[in-house]
């Protein structure tokens, strides 16, 4: 007690800054998550994108990033042995917000797509395991992380792959095309209304506290998705195409009107990442704050100020606008080429699968998922159309996040614990 009242500014100060630094990096890789599929397809400009996530990102983060967090993430460990000891967590979560905040800096400047939830995750267990011992770290949660490394990517690129084979199948290899295209377009249109409300509703707005249920949620996601195909339906038949010209204008003309569908998707899984995501960073920062306003006291829950969610989607549009694109690269064009149609499919299946994993329980990362979608529309196309030396970094790196932020946490939790004790 009597050192966070004697370093309690001090504290809060140097957290303000890890705190943006780790957001600075969930915008550097994470980000690359909703938007790496369009730049890559070329639907949309990286300049483009970066204005986009800044204005979905920050406003998920500030509006709907949650009035209530838990102070210790996702109930991964237990404080209940450091309540008289309540410097331990400030020293803990600070070493855990700079251990992050390091790794996912180097797997931005690597062009990594990391997952940030679990390099915060993996930093709060190493600072845990050095500051508390062992038996403080909820191992069964460990173990679900783990199997998401498999789960997700290969959840995520099952959905994709089956969307971009029903794409090839009625569309694609229709004697004509576009006129194939006209006639199917509005259920794909409908798949993106009513995905994109469920992604929303489940995910951007649950901080919200809004009580709409899951059957209310469903009706209004079906009511959305047909008012947006007969929207897009009216759209598609407006434009003009002469039906005589040869099978690549037919393809070509198919492929534009999968771009603009893209670019909604993406709009609303930046502003759910932002609503969700911006808690990695901010979530140890609020857990800090809380523990200096109360004088000590080791909470669970407390009220999440504005100012500090406002913080942390500054930091995730700021690491986005920096070095975002080398993840975007990596996500867009290193694990195979895309095309408006088959980032189309990917985008969307990201989206069904953050929506089944929402209701389902199922331990997923959003950045796994968007790998394996990824991966998944370049298997439509033959095994060789994945570049395998890519993905093998991509697994790697997954591998090693949790140990490298926990044993990241672990030094810098002795550090700070020599500095001001």
């Amino acid at each position: 007690m009597e050192i966070i009242a004697t370093y309690g500014t001090t504290f809060l100060i140097v957290a303000i800054i890890f705190g943006v630094f780790m957001t600075w990096g969930i915008g550097a890789n994470d980000v690359a998550n909703a938007l790496g599929t369009s730049v890559g397809s070329g639907a949309i400009t990286v300049r483009t994108a970066i204005i986009v996530a800044a204005i979905f990102e920050f406003a998920g983060a500030a509006l709907a990033g949650g009035n209530v967090t838990k102070t210790i993430r996702k109930g991964i460990i237990d404080p209940s042995q450091i309540v008289d000891r309540p410097e331990v967590l400030i020293f803990g979560m600070l070493a855990a917000l700079l251990a992050a905040g390091v790794w996912l800096a180097v797997a931005s400047i690597k062009g990594w797509p990391v997952s940030t939830t679990h390099s915060i995750v993996g930093a709060i267990v190493g600072f845990a395991v050095a500051g508390i011992g062992l038996d403080a770290v909820y191992w069964g949660k460990i173990t679900q992380i783990a199997a998401s490394w498999i789960v997700s990517p290969i959840l995520g690129g099952t959905i994709a792959f089956l969307l971009l084979v029903s794409i090839h199948k009625l569309i694609m290899n229709a004697e004509k095309p576009f006129s194939a295209a006209v006639r199917w377009a509005p259920m794909y249109i409908f798949l993106v209304g009513f995905v994109i409300s469920l992604v929303t509703l489940f995910k951007g707005l649950k901080h919200l506290k809004l009580d709409i249920d899951t059957s209310t949620s469903f009706i209004l996601a079906i009511t959305i998705g047909i008012i947006v195909a007969i929207a897009g339906r009216y759209a598609v038949k407006r434009v003009k195409f002469d039906q005589n010209l040869d099978q690549s204008s037919h393809i070509a003309s198919v492929e534009s009107v999968f771009a603009p569908m893209i670019i909604f998707t993406a709009c609303a899984m930046a502003f759910a990442h932002g609503s969700n995501d911006v808690a990695n960073g901010v979530g140890p920062l609020a857990a800090i704050y809380g523990l200096i306003e109360s004088g000590g006291e080791v909470t669970q829950k407390l009220a999440m100020p504005f100012w500090i969610l406002a913080l942390g989607g500054l930091g995730i549009v700021f690491g986005l606008a920096t070095f975002g694109y080398r993840v975007m690269r990596t996500i867009g064009a290193k694990i195979t080429s895309l095309t408006p149609t088959s980032a189309f499919c990917a985008t969307v299946a990201a989206a069904m699968t953050v929506v089944l994993a929402s209701k389902t329980a199922m331990p997923v990362s959003t950045t796994h998922i968007a790998v394996g979608a990824v991966m998944g529309v370049g298997l439509a196309r033959g095994f060789a159309a994945l570049n395998i030396r890519v993905i093998g970094n991509i697994i790697m790196s997954w591998v090693i996040t949790l140990p490298v932020g926990g044993f990241l946490a672990a030094m810098f939790f002795f550090m700070f614990k020599g500095m001001f004790t």
